[in-house]
Parts: structure tokens; C-alpha cells; sequence
């Protein structure tokens, strides 16, 4: 049995936003022995050695990019992969996690309006019609079914911050899609965790009380293993995985891949004996409905053959 490169993608695309949804309850185990700060310096030094030394074995070609195609990959990266984390750690620290995880589910939808923009043409049916299913089943798992928490929803400075990095995101995930047509998948990633560790590392430089090797020295070994499965799993895997599914189904696509993150999240945080209520179920379902859509309605106008 052989699969398409499509089903391939939306395999990995899977993995990918189960590894991302697993960090969330594993990175709130190790914050409360590291600052989020440093988790997320971590999480970037730890998979840019991980690339560094897989592509030092691999003996890849170097590459041979012009000067502007150097700049516009730096500026990406450094505005997509640190914007994003700079935006969502920090935004945490002045809201809560409901409004993070609701600002952050926009993702698909701020993705494909993009695309829109730059293209200069209107969402198909379909896609609108998956975007607005798999939101909803979002917003049912984040605010547990209480409405009047997206009527309350009050944007302070927090919300701002996490909204720029979702912004962020979203420009990285549309951008990625044209630069990876030109530059490899795994040195593209390489550079946007090494953007991401440079601008979390002087943030940790800038606020006096993040020391993160300290942290590191003076934490539990549990804590430890946290970092690293960020790190190996939800960091290189997730990003390697990530731009390839925007490399084979295309950014507006893959965003809508993104709404698994929550849902995962409760899954793991399930597994890490945390209760998962028949409301979050019903909302997963909707989730992976939203998802099949946009195939099933391609399936029905198929022609049957005889």
C-alpha cells in the first residue's frame, strides 16, 4: 500500500501538532523550577545543536544563496520563530492561559487572510467553512463551553503581546512556504532556532532575575528531561515536520493543522492524570471534522469510477 505525498503530509502534520500540543503541559511541569524566559532559550539551543550536529554528520553542501535571499531568510526567522515565542511566553505573564490559547487558535484564519491579501483573491468555500468549524470546536475546548468568556474577554497588555505573536507566526508560516522552494528544510530550521535563541537570549541578558544555566544546574533531573523533549521533540521535530507540510499542502493548508495543538494538549494532559471532560471531547471531534472537510467535499465532487 502506497501513500500520496498529500496523505504524507497530513500524517506528519499530525505528529507535529502533537508534539507541539505535549509541550504545553510538559513546559508548565518544567516552568515551575526554570523562568519561561529561560525554557524557551533552552528549547532553542538545545535544537540548534541537535540540527548543528546532524548536519555536520550528514556533510551537506553549503549553500549558495545571494545576499538578499540571506537577509529575507534572517529576517523571517528572526520575526516568526523569536516573535512568536518573545510574544507568547511574555504575553503569559499578563494574562491567562484561556485567552493565550484562544489569541493563538486565530492562527489558520490570520494565515489564509494573508495568503488572500498577497494573492489578491478570495478563500475557497470549503476552506472558510473548515476554518469556521475547526475554530469553533476550539473555542468550545478552551472556554469549556462558558460563551460569556469570549464576551468578557478584556484586551490588556497581555493579550496585545500574544496577538503580535500569533501575527508573527502566521507571517512565518505563509513566508516559509516560497522559501522553501530555494533553501533545504533542516538549514532553514537550523537559522530560525539560532534567530530564536538570539533574541530570547538577550532577553534573558535584559531581565535580572532569569539565569538560565543556573536554573538548569540547580533543577530536578525531571526538569531537565522537560527541556529536552521540548527541545528534540517539540522543537526540531515540530519544525522540520511543520515546513514540510507548508511545503506540500502550502501555508493556507497546513494553518489549519494548528487548531490540533489545544486539543492535543488536553490529550497529554490527560495521560499526565489531569481529567478530560466529555465537553473537551465533543470539541475534538468538531476539531478533526473541521479538518476532513475541505477532502470530503473534494471526494464528493470527484467523478465515480466504473
Amino acid at each position: 500500500m502506497t501513500f500520496s505525498s498529500t496523505t504524507k503530509a497530513v500524517v506528519l502534520l499530525v505528529f507535529c501538532t502533537f508534539f507541539w500540543g505535549s509541550c504545553f503541559p510538559i513546559g508548565k511541569h518544567a516552568l515551575n523550577e526554570v523562568h519561561a524566559l529561560s525554557l524557551v532559550f533552552w528549547r532553542f539551543v538545545i535544537a540548534a545543536g541537535c540540527l548543528l550536529i546532524y548536519l555536520l554528520w550528514a556533510d551537506m553542501q553549503k549553500l549558495s544563496l545571494s545576499l538578499n535571499q540571506w537577509l529575507w531568510v534572517v529576517t523571517v526567522s528572526v520575526i516568526g520563530v523569536g516573535g512568536l515565542n518573545l510574544g507568547l511566553f511574555t504575553g503569559l505573564t499578563y494574562t491567562n492561559a484561556a485567552n493565550g490559547s484562544l489569541i493563538m487558535a486565530l492562527s489558520p484564519l490570520m494565515t489564509s487572510l494573508i495568503a488572500c491579501i498577497v494573492l489578491r483573491k478570495l478563500p475557497s468555500f470549503a476552506q472558510c467553512l473548515s476554518l469556521l468549524v475547526s475554530l469553533s470546536g476550539v473555542l468550545l475546548v478552551v472556554t469549556n463551553g462558558h460563551l460569556e468568556t469570549l464576551v468578557s474577554m478584556k484586551i490588556n497588555h497581555g493579550d496585545k503581546l500574544i496577538f503580535l505573536g500569533m501575527l508573527a507566526w502566521s507571517l512565518y508560516t505563509y513566508c516559509s512556504q516560497g522559501i522553501s522552494r530555494w533553501m533545504p528544510v533542516i538549514p532553514y530550521t537550523l537559522l530560525g532556532m539560532l534567530s530564536g535563541a538570539s533574541v530570547i537570549g538577550l532577553m534573558c541578558l535584559l531581565t535580572p532575575n532569569v539565569h538560565p544555566l543556573t536554573e538548569v544546574l540547580e533543577g530536578s533531573l525531571l526538569s531537565v528531561l522537560d527541556l529536552v523533549y521540548i527541545g528534540v521533540f517539540g522543537t526540531v521535530a515540530g519544525y522540520l515536520l511543520w515546513l514540510n507540510g507548508v511545503r506540500h499542502l502550502g501555508a493556507s493548508n497546513a494553518s489549519l493543522f494548528f487548531n490540533l495543538v489545544p486539543i492535543f494538549a488536553v490529550f497529554t494532559s490527560f495521560l499526565m492524570g489531569q481529567a478530560v471532560t466529555q465537553l473537551q471531547l465533543l470539541g475534538i471531534l468538531i476539531v478533526i471534522a473541521g479538518l476532513l472537510l475541505p477532502r470530503l467535499m473534494l471526494l464528493k465532487r470527484a467523478p465515480v469510477q466504473l
